[in-house]
C-alpha cells in the first residue's frame, strides 16, 4: 500500500487545470464526529498575500458549506481515474440525504486538521483565510450570471492557505 508523504507545495508538478476541471476533487470539512464531502470541478491554485493558496467555490445550497463555514480547515483531495464514479456520486447526492461514505466505500482519515480520504493520491490541507459571497453586481461578464446563477444559488468563494500537501509515494 502506498504511504503518504508531506511535500512542499512548490514541488508539485500536477496540471491543476486537469486535476480540478477534468479529474475533479473532493472538498471535505468537519471532524470525526460530523463531516461532509462534495465534488468540486471549479477552483484554482496560486499565490496570494505571499502564501500558496487554493481558491474554492461552494454553492450556498451545498450541505458541505456549513462544515467549511464552521471549521478553520478543509481539505481538497484528488484521486485516480478509478474513483471517478465515487466522485460523481459525491457530486450528485447530498450528505443531508445519504451516507456518501457508505455508498462510495471511501475511507475517511482524521489525522490532520480536516478529514481526507485514504484512496486519494494528493491532498491539500487548507486553512481558511478569506470568504466572500458572489453576487450579480460584481460580474463583468453578465452572461455568466445568466448561465450559472439563474436560480440565485451563488457560490461562496474561499481562499485557503495550503498548510500541508500530502502525496502518495
Amino acid at each position: 500500500m502506498n504511504q503518504w508523504q508531506s511535500i512542499a507545495p512548490e514541488t508539485l508538478s500536477d496540471n491543476f487545470f486537469t486535476r480540478i476541471g477534468k479529474d475533479w476533487s473532493l472538498v471535505t470539512a468537519g471532524t470525526a464526529d460530523a463531516f461532509n464531502t462534495m465534488t468540486a470541478s471549479w477552483g484554482g491554485v496560486g499565490v496570494l498575500w505571499n502564501k500558496n493558496v487554493v481558491f474554492t467555490f461552494i454553492r450556498q445550497s451545498r450541505y458541505t458549506l456549513s462544515f467549511v463555514n464552521d471549521n478553520d480547515y478543509y481539505t481538497i483531495a484528488f484521486f485516480g481515474s478509478e474513483y471517478k464514479k465515487a466522485l460523481s456520486y459525491c457530486g450528485t447526492h447530498s450528505g443531508r440525504d445519504v451516507d456518501k461514505i457508505k455508498e462510495t466505500g471511501l475511507t475517511p482519515v482524521f489525522d490532520k486538521q480536516a478529514p481526507y480520504f485514504e484512496e486519494a493520491d494528493l491532498v491539500l490541507v487548507c486553512r481558511k483565510m478569506y470568504r466572500q459571497t458572489m453576487n450579480a453586481e460584481s460580474f463583468l461578464d453578465t452572461a455568466a450570471v445568466e448561465r450559472w446563477y439563474g436560480d440565485n444559488d451563488w457560490h461562496e468563494v474561499f481562499v485557503g492557505e495550503i498548510v500541508e500537501v500530502l502525496q502518495k509515494v
